[in-house]
Order: C-alpha cells, then sequence, then structure tokens
C-alpha cells in the first residue's frame, strides 16, 4: 500500500505521541554520553576506511571543515586533538592490538546503544539466549554499518571535490540564477547522502522485519529535518556561544549537545517510519532472535 497524502496528520500525530512517551530526551542523553568515548575509534575507522580512495590528509580536512561549520573552529581543533593522539603509534604489537580493539569497541558501541533504542521503538526485544552470539552479531551489525558511512562518506567525497571543481570552473560564466540551481542540486546530492545512511540505520540495526519500502520516506523526512537541524544549530553555536561558560570543557559539551540533538532527530524519523509501516503493513514481526515488548496499534 502507497502513501497517501490525506494520512500525513495521522502519522505525524502518531509519531509525536509515540516520540514523547518515549522520552527521547534520556535516550538521546545516552548516546550522547556514549559518543564522547566513541568518536574518535569511529572516526578512526571511517577515516582509515575511506583512506584507501582518499589520501587521510583529504578526508581529515574534510570531516574537520565538517565540524568547524557546525560546532566552531575550537570543537574542530579538539576533533583534530582526538584523532592525533587516537591514531599514535603504540610501543608494542600488543600495544597497538589492545589500542585497535578498544577503537573498535568504542566506535561500534555508539551503534549498539543505538540499536537498543529503535528496538524500543519497534517494541521489540531481544530474547533471552545463551552464548555470546548475540553480543558478536550487534557488534558485526554495527560495524557493518560502519562500513556503510565509510562508503557514502567516499561517494560525499567524489561528489564534493567534482562539484567544487565544477565550481570553480562555471562560476564567472553562469548568472545567479544558475548559481542558486547549481546549489539546490548539491543540496539535493547531500540531502540524498544522509537519507540513505537513515535508510541503512532504521533497516539494518532494529531487530525487527523492516523492509525497504517502510525505510524511504521516514528516511528522507528525516535527513530533510537534521539538514535544516545542523544549520539551525550552527547558527544558534555561532551566536549564543554556549560552551564559552565551561571553559576548557566547551567543546566536549558541544558535542554532547549536538549528537543529542541530532539522535532526537533520529528518533523521531524512526517513529515515523514506525507509524507509515504499521499504518499500512500492520504491526512489523521481531527478528528470529527477538520477542515482542509490546504492542500498540496505530489510531
Amino acid at each position: 500500500m502507497q502513501f497517501k497524502i490525506k494520512d500525513s496528520g495521522k502519522l505525524f500525530k502518531a509519531s509525536f505521541k509515540e516520540w514523547v512517551d518515549k522520552d527521547p530526551f534520556r535516550q538521546s542523553a545516552i548516546i550522547a554520553y556514549y559518543a564522547i568515548f566513541g568518536i574518535p575509534g569511529l572516526l578512526v575507522l571511517i577515516i582509515t576506511l575511506t583512506g584507501f580512495f582518499f589520501s587521510t590528509e583529504v578526508v581529515n580536512q574534510n570531516i574537520l571543515e565538517q565540524v568547524s561549520a557546525t560546532m566552531g573552529a575550537d570543537t574542530a581543533v579538539q576533533i583534530k586533538d582526538m584523532l592525533e593522539k587516537a591514531n599514535e603509534s603504540k610501543s608494542t604489537t600488543m600495544g597497538s592490538i589492545i589500542g585497535i580493539f578498544v577503537l573498535l569497541i568504542g566506535a561500534t558501541g555508539v551503534f549498539v546503544e543505538l540499536q537498543t533504542s529503535l528496538n524500543i521503538i519497534w517494541q521489540v526485544k531481544v530474547a533471552p539466549a545463551k552464548g555470546i552470539w548475540p553480543i558478536l552479531k550487534a557488534r558485526l551489525f554495527s560495524f557493518g554499518l560502519i562500513l556503510a558511512i565509510a562508503f557514502l562518506l567516499l561517494i560525499s567525497l567524489v561528489i564534493s571535490t567534482a562539484l567544487a571543481a565544477m565550481n570553480e570552473l562555471i562560476v564567472a560564466d553562469l548568472s545567479s540564477f544558475m548559481l542558486t540551481i547549481f546549489n539546490v542540486f548539491n543540496f539535493i546530492i547531500s540531502l540524498a547522502v544522509i537519507s540513505i545512511l537513515f535508510a541503512l540505520m532504521f533497516k539494518i540495526l532494529p531487530d525487527a522485519k523492516v523492509k525497504w519500502n517502510h525505510v524511504w520516506l521516514g528516511s528522507v523526512l528525516t535527513g530533510l529535518l537534521f539538514t535544516i537541524g545542523k544549520t539551525a544549530l550552527a547558527f544558534y553555536f555561532s551566536k549564543a556561544e554556549p560552551a564559552s561558560v565551561y571553559g576548557a570543557a566547551g567543546s566536549v559539551i558541544l558535542i554532547l549537545l549536538w549528537v543529542s540533538y541530532s539522535c532526537m532527530i533520529l528518533f523521531f524519523g524512526a517513529e515515523f517510519t514506525a507509524a507509515y509501516a504499521k499504518l499500512y503493513s500492520g504491526v512489523v514481526p521481531p527478528s528470529e532472535i527477538a520477542k515482542v515488548e509490546k504492542h500498540s496499534p496505530l489510531s
């Protein structure tokens, strides 16, 4: 069954109600806490993977520019220091192995917590089982998502590089109207990449049998809200400077705020996706390793 415009009000109403009931502020704060410890490992892994195709300096610069545009130059410096510390070579082979293991645990830990939060939204819970397979499965899925992020970042870098080159070549010859069209096209490409990332999260992470046709509308909505929210948050950070009162810890506070705010948008998009699936497909069953936690039919 396809989406109907007349159902928009019902979907947004159900999504907002469930979003509030699940206490997104608490859930996003938990993710933000884990993110502080996971960001160095996550960034190192992504940079290493994309570094096979682009130079490490180019990837680093791209990430730091994004951080600087959103959270300011000071936070970008802090992220750069994190990367340098995480990349420091260990004095022994065992030290290197332990360092890599710690990075993997930290990087995948954020997605494991995201999986737990998304399971709450889909009202499923992993069934108790003996052995470590469920834990390994969660970590493998999380690592797979990191690979997907690295791949999407690679695509984004290729497209951004191509668009930047085109912009330099044609900016002098284009009218203001055509430049606007060019910028809109750039925005659409960025939105598409972000939406695909959210679609992967909504499809892969929950322990529910979510279909691809369930996730696309919600992922595009989430990508749009995320893009708008990122711009609004960058404007707020630049004007209000909320980190200034925290001194040396200011950059950490900004990261916490940004991750928390982003997670609240992600959770709303996930609630919208769940509401869409329930409205058009009925109750979505849990996966083979999960069980139903609670059902709350869309009304």
